[in-house]
């Protein structure tokens, strides 16, 4: 399999005991694949985010679009490494995290296995994830819907008039 493209979704919001700060984790997190074989060819800038649930603090959310010469599920697996290494524990849904890293889009399309399904399945309806995707990855496609990033992301936005038409009760 040649090299293949991928969009990954990155948040922390604890500090780290050596990396410091969320937004020094998720650049420490980047170097960190970098050097274990992946290729990251641009990054989103950071964006400070109010935490969805009990996670209580904000969070640094950013995204990166990678090269990597194996599939996503061998991706999810190097992830998740690389979660454990910065200290992050399985716990809590929705709970505060030292580093979360999640596959967005994947350039073969559609993946689906026991553990991971690409698209990821909640990535249309998170702000938190569409704003730092969009600066890196606009025009990509999501192979579900065939609407662009930027085209969910207005999507998930825009106005929507308000119906005045009152029920006769």
């Amino acid at each position: 399999m040649g090299k293949t493209s991928y969009v990954i979704a990155l948040g922390s919001n604890r500090r780290h005991h050596k990396h410091g700060a969320p937004a020094k984790i998720i650049s420490a997190a980047l170097e960190t694949l970098g050097k274990r074989g992946v290729e990251v060819i641009d990054r989103a800038p950071v964006f400070h985010t109010t935490a969805v649930g009990p996670a209580g603090r904000r969070f640094a959310n950013s995204a990166a679009l990678l090269r990597f010469g194996k599939n996503p599920s061998k991706l999810l697996e190097l992830l998740k490494t690389v979660e454990r290494d910065f200290g992050r524990r399985r716990g809590r849904r929705w709970g505060p995290r030292v580093i979360d890293l999640d596959i967005i889009l994947w350039s073969g399309g559609m993946w689906i296995d026991r553990d991971l399904a690409v698209p990821h399945p909640g990535f249309r309806s998170r702000r938190f994830v569409l704003d730092p995707v969009n600066a890196i990855a606009a025009d990509w496609r999501d192979p579900v819907t065939d609407l662009h990033v930027r085209h969910l992301k207005s999507r998930l936005w825009r106005t929507r008039p308000v119906d005045r038409r009152q029920s006769a009760a």
